[in-house]
């Protein structure tokens, strides 16, 4: 049985095809007082041996309706609950900044093993946030998927370049260019000035004329791809394109993109976008 979130209907939809599974309809609500409720009916009326959650988690209320759907299936009966995070929220916050700080994403990780036996991890920021979960976990990446939307443009890539924020995501620019069959790679150089100011210098990578495809794991309030977009813009590249594994896409990304002169945005459906032009499902399925 795979049990969707709010949030990952289509994930767990496409899931359950890919695994030809049972796909089960939960029931969401929200009492006068703001508690979020949701419960599973079908686990109920027969508790399978399995039932596979699929939410991501990019809010609080997220968060606690993960924790109610494991709670669910746990009352109903069913032998094993696997929890598959499409997206983590508070993964980024994976150490203590300052004395007397959380590590937020170990406070999550907690939380959700305590309601598991196993937990699937999509494209996390860093890997290491599975050494957070008191259960197994596996890791599967679903950058090469970001190819597939690509491929299907109807006029092929002009000498592609596959390029990455900065240096520590490069292996997913790697990873979208190895899936579309040919093309080069590169990063901008990033300098963080503080928590909202970032600027990004050009790369060696020539980008005149050709099409340029700008890689991440996740698009966020989406400052940084936009300047990069006007950098290559200012380089006479010829179209430029943006594909991240999480289209987060939060305030105004989506409207800064758009102006800094982007062709198209392509996403995953681990957030469910409009911009969410391919599934993370088979590689989901394949560690089920």
């Amino acid at each position: 049985m795979i049990v969707p979130g709010s949030g990952s209907q289509a994930l767990a939809s496409s899931l359950a095809g890919e695994c030809d599974d049972t796909l089960a309809i939960p029931e969401f609500d929200r009492f006068p007082d703001g508690e979020t409720f949701a419960a599973v009916p079908a686990a109920g009326a027969d508790a399978p041996e399995r039932a596979v959650v699929v939410a991501a988690t990019p809010s609080n209320d997220a968060y606690v309706e993960l924790l109610q759907l494991q709670d669910a299936l746990r009352e109903a009966g069913v032998g094993e609950v696997v929890t598959v995070v499409p997206y983590m929220g508070y993964a980024r916050q994976d150490r203590a900044f300052e004395s007397g700080d959380p590590v937020s994403a170990r406070a999550m990780a907690r939380a959700v093993s305590t309601g598991t036996d196993r937990v699937v991890l999509v494209t996390p920021h860093e890997a290491a946030v599975r050494e957070f979960f008191d259960v197994p976990v596996d890791v599967v990446d679903a950058a090469g998927r970001l190819a597939v939307p690509l491929a299907g443009l109807e006029t092929r890539l002009r000498e592609p370049l596959f390029l990455s924020p900065d240096e520590g995501a490069v292996d997913i620019a790697r990873t979208v260019r190895d899936a579309y069959g040919e093309g080069d790679t590169d990063y901008f150089e990033k300098t963080r000035h503080s928590g909202t100011e970032v600027s990004v210098e050009p790369s060696d990578a020539p980008v005149e004329g050709r099409d340029v495809v700008i890689t991440d794991d996740i698009i966020a309030t989406g400052s940084t791809m936009a300047e990069s977009v006007a950098v290559l813009r200012e380089r006479d590249a010829e179209r430029i394109f943006t594909a991240c594994v999480h289209p987060l896409l939060a305030r105004a990304a989506r409207t800064k993109l758009e102006a800094a002169g982007v062709e198209r945005v392509y996403g995953t459906d681990t957030l469910e976008r409009d911009v969410s032009a391919v599934s993370a499902a088979p590689v989901v399925a394949s560690v089920l």
